[in-house]
């Protein structure tokens, strides 16, 4: 079952690039270097369309959106992957090490002996 994911306003999207945009464009002043021109007057480009006509940006929300679900198929797998063998992994070795079956996987046969047996008992 996979649901409808509803895109985020368009206002909203004008705002965080200009926000963004206006990041890049400022960002040389903390070294003494010149702003950035080009990414100054597409912050506002983003801040005006943002603001005044939010519809011109839904081809390029729905892009970013797009992108961002791409995105996410492949960062989502990794990220757990990197989890397991740095949190899960170890974990289960230094149990190991230490002797403990937390899940109780070690088989007996004691235990095998009267599993058969219920098994037997139900099938006669």
């Amino acid at each position: 079952m996979q649901q409808k994911i509803k895109l985020p306003s368009n206002r909203n999207f004008g705002i965080v690039f200009f926000i963004v945009f206006l990041i890049i464009s400022l960002w040389p002043l903390l070294s003494q270097n010149e702003i950035r021109i080009w990414s100054l007057i597409i912050s506002v480009i983003f801040l005006i369309l943002g603001i005044f006509n939010s519809n011109l940006l839904l081809p390029l929300n729905k892009i970013w959106f797009k992108f961002g679900i791409f995105l996410g198929n492949f960062i989502a797998p990794i990220v757990m992957g990197i989890v397991f063998f740095l949190v899960v992994t170890p974990t289960g070795l230094i149990m190991r090490l230490l002797g403990k079956d937390l899940l109780n996987l070690k088989k007996n046969n004691k235990s095998r002996r009267i599993g058969l047996k219920k098994i037997i008992q139900i099938i006669i």
